[in-house]
């Protein structure tokens, strides 16, 4: 645990955390001192390497099982959350997935399997939350605002993606879900912001990075020159999650080494 942990005694859910982003920032919240609920949906056995992982380091982490497109599933993760922890502090809206196609060729399916999970999964994880936030209020001695809601997005709100075209619209959803969320619950001293990834070193992408061929023609939009790592993520989570960014609500913070400076026109086009 840091020597200065920013988040003692506060409580977060990350959503989809047993794998990729969602995995380093359930720990990077847990170094900054937050009881972390580990979510995920299959694979249990990855989740409580999470949360051994955390204890491991001085950390405290459950895991709960939800699909957060359930509202049902929803509602009981957060009970059983309130029941280990006694309330919520932050909520990081992480989990996501992809399912890729031409756009002649997309099936009904294919769409709604990404709107459901990216997009209600985030509205209905929110919504949980903000209850919460707006019954309990703010408590001080842990933080400044009555809660604080993080929607994982991606640089891919801003930059259409042809082929995946049910992931971007997803993306872009969650850009105006955020905004009007953060105007609404401000008053109510509820923060919600968005981190904005560009490529990160997951396994959502492995064929992106998993050769030097396919890593160098990457590096062509990354103008900074590095894949991201899960990790630069999770400390912007972390931080976006404390007191030390209590004026920021309402925005995306775009974590892409670049992507979205549109590299190429820096030869003039």
């Amino acid at each position: 645990m840091n020597e200065n942990p920013k988040l003692k005694g506060q409580s977060a859910l990350v959503t989809g955390a047993n794998s990729g982003i969602g995995l380093a920032v359930a720990k990077a919240l847990a170094m900054d001192g937050a009881n972390v609920v580990v979510n995920y949906v299959t694979n249990p056995e990855a989740a409580q390497a999470v949360a051994d992982d955390i204890k491991a380091n001085g950390g405290n982490a459950i895991i709960l099982q939800a699909d957060v497109s359930k509202e049902d599933q929803v509602q009981s993760m957060f009970q059983a959350m309130y029941k280990e922890f006694g309330t919520i502090d932050i909520l990081v809206n992480n989990a996501g997935l992809q399912k890729d196609s031409a756009f002649q060729d997309m099936t009904l399916l294919q769409w709604q399997t990404v709107i459901d999970i990216n997009l209600t999964g985030q509205f209905l994880c929110a919504r949980e939350a903000a209850r919460e936030f707006i019954r309990r209020g703010v408590v001080p001695e842990r933080s400044v605002a009555a809660g604080k809601i993080i929607c994982m997005s991606s640089v891919h709100e801003v930059i259409p993606w042809g082929g995946h075209v049910n992931y971007a619209t997803s993306k872009g959803g969650i850009m105006m879900l955020m905004k009007s969320m953060a105007q609404e619950l401000a008053p109510k001293k509820i923060r919600v912001n968005s981190i904005g990834p560009g490529a990160i070193q997951t396994p959502i992408n492995r064929s992106a990075w998993d050769t030097p061929e396919a890593l160098n023609s990457l590096l062509t939009l990354i103008p900074y020159q590095r894949i991201g790592q899960p990790e630069d993520i999770g400390k912007l989570a972390a931080w976006l999650a404390s007191d030390e960014s209590d004026y920021i609500t309402g925005t995306t913070i775009f974590c892409d080494g670049g992507m979205t400076l549109y590299p190429g026109f820096s030869t003039n086009g």
